[in-house]
């Protein structure tokens, strides 16, 4: 029968991989997707208050996805991470980061009894296709808006299962106080909510959540280095990185710019990229404005408006 999808990608990669990677049945799809880790046994056994943390990796970078994580403990419990060493993932070495999310999915482990924890994926095909400018429709979905979404959809699917979160500490995007009042809009039920700069620093909760990110989204990468692009020097995926900008300038194809979901092409790194090594320009349909001397012939077919019809035709009767 062969080894299922996830068991295959990871043997083929060579590197281990969260089940927030390896539960991905279709990667070359460069659909979004979301983990839930089961529920702690302290959790599910007590009823104490529980404290749930927001963070997010990869924002900026114009290569590979965006990755939203939330962590949740017992509030008794969250001071006791600090003795892991959970910090602004940025401040830790891969191999800590690493280590600390193994020992989370490790049955054997204190974390995987105490701590929780969830993540999406937003790929960089379904960030670019939400940025989209849609003259005719709702307009560009764009980032804060992405990122707000998938972080009320990450509570809500853990309210839902049952976790009875009563604080909720969250990194901000964009001006703390309106991201604030929207989630206590959209979640009265949660005592107290926390949204701050740096709260990966201060809160040891956020601190795990931004582990969690961060190394999905590194791996995710990863994996798509060795198993798409055959070990290519591919950085950070940041703008800055020069190995990014190396391969981005190298590996321009003239009609697709880059073959690949792995791009965030409305990035001005990657369109200045496009640009600078003579690709086609591409008009998206969603960005095309009907012309305003025209009329949408489709109306004809969906109104039997006399005086409509006879916009198009002058006066008289028209027959349908």
């Amino acid at each position: 029968m062969g080894e299922p999808p996830a068991k295959k990608a990871k043997l083929e990669s060579g590197i281990w991989l969260p089940q927030s990677i390896e539960t991905i049945d279709n990667k070359l799809r460069f659909d979004s997707t979301t983990y839930h880790s089961e529920i702690p046994q302290a959790i599910q056994e007590s009823d104490e208050p529980v404290v749930l943390g927001v963070d997010e990796a990869g924002r900026g970078p114009v290569l590979g996805p965006m990755v939203y994580g939330i962590s949740y403990c017992l509030a008794s419990y969250q001071n006791e991470l600090k003795k892991y060493g959970f910090a602004d993932s940025k401040t830790l070495k891969d191999e800590k980061r690493q280590e600390l999310f193994k020992a989370m999915e490790n049955t054997n482990e204190e974390l995987f009894k105490q701590v929780g924890w969830a993540t999406t994926t937003m790929t960089a095909k379904d960030i670019s296709s939400g940025m989209l400018q849609d003259v005719m429709g709702r307009g560009a979905y764009n980032l804060n808006e992405q990122a707000h979404d998938v972080t009320m959809e990450l509570i809500r699917q853990t309210l839902n299962k049952g976790v009875k979160i009563t604080k909720l500490f969250v990194d901000t995007v964009g001006p703390p106080a309106t991201y604030q009042a929207k989630l206590r809009k959209w979640f009265p039920e949660i005592a107290e909510i926390t949204v701050c700069k740096k709260a990966d620093s201060i809160y040891p909760i956020v601190s795990a959540a931004s582990v969690v990110a961060k190394v999905t989204r590194d791996l995710n990468l990863q994996w798509f280095t060795a198993n798409l692009l055959h070990g290519a020097n591919l950085g950070s995926g940041y703008p800055s990185d020069p190995n990014t900008s190396k391969w981005l300038n190298s590996h321009v194809d003239p009609v697709f710019g880059w073959c690949f979901g792995l791009i965030r092409f409305l990035w001005q790194t990657a369109k200045d990229s496009l640009e600078r090594n003579k690709a086609v320009p591409v008009i998206y349909e969603a960005q095309c404005v009907k012309d305003s001397g025209y009329h949408d012939v489709s109306a004809l077919f969906a109104s039997k408006d006399e005086a409509f019809l006879n916009s198009y035709y002058g006066s008289g009767s028209v027959d349908l």
